[in-house]
């Protein structure tokens, strides 16, 4: 199975360097120098991880064959694809890959189903199930553990207590004002 670990972003420097927006959970392990990669475009690959250093915050990589700024500046925006067996866990038990999250089927914690997960959105700040629901509608729902109680991968189910008004129209809305005033 192919998982997308990292955005090639700007050359960095003059000798082949650049910036990757990473997209794994695991970049030791996935963009560690050696790992052979996949590219999409297919055509800019397969690339070999040569050198990897964090600056400034960022991760910086540098390809076998690419030596020089212009070399490295046709990769960006290229996306690295690891090939991963689908039998592969995550190292800790409550971390999940992408592809063991899609299609489960999401329900409250009292048995209402609230329709299927069919991607999930990676922020800054958190990570989000998009649903579709039966009605075709989508809703989106942070995952987290206030909100996502229960990823169950044998039932394929997510079990969910979602505040008002995330998947319903029922928000309770707090008036800075006092009645009557």
């Amino acid at each position: 199975m192919q998982l997308v670990v990292a955005r090639i972003g700007r050359a960095h420097g003059i000798k082949g360097e650049v910036t990757v927006e990473v997209r794994t959970d695991e970049p030791e392990l996935r963009l560690a120098p050696g790992a052979v990669l996949l590219t999409d475009p297919a055509a800019t690959g397969p690339l070999t991880i040569e050198t990897g250093r964090v600056h400034s915050g960022r991760l910086l990589l540098r390809f076998e064959g690419v030596k020089d700024r212009t070399a490295a500046e046709a990769l960006r925006n290229t996306l690295l694809i690891a090939e991963v067996d689908p039998e592969e866990l995550p190292e800790d038990e409550d971390e999940y890959y992408d592809h063991q999250l899609i299609d489960l089927d999401v329900v409250t914690a009292d048995g209402v189903e609230v329709g299927r997960i069919t991607e999930i959105s990676h922020l800054p700040s958190q990570d989000l199930f998009i649903v579709e629901r039966p009605d075709g509608s989508e809703v989106m729902i942070p995952f987290v553990e206030e909100i996502v109680t229960e990823i169950d991968l044998e039932e394929q189910k997510a079990v969910i207590t979602p505040p008002p008004g995330l998947i319903d129209d029922q928000a309770e809305i707090a008036s800075s004002k006092e009645d009557g005033a």
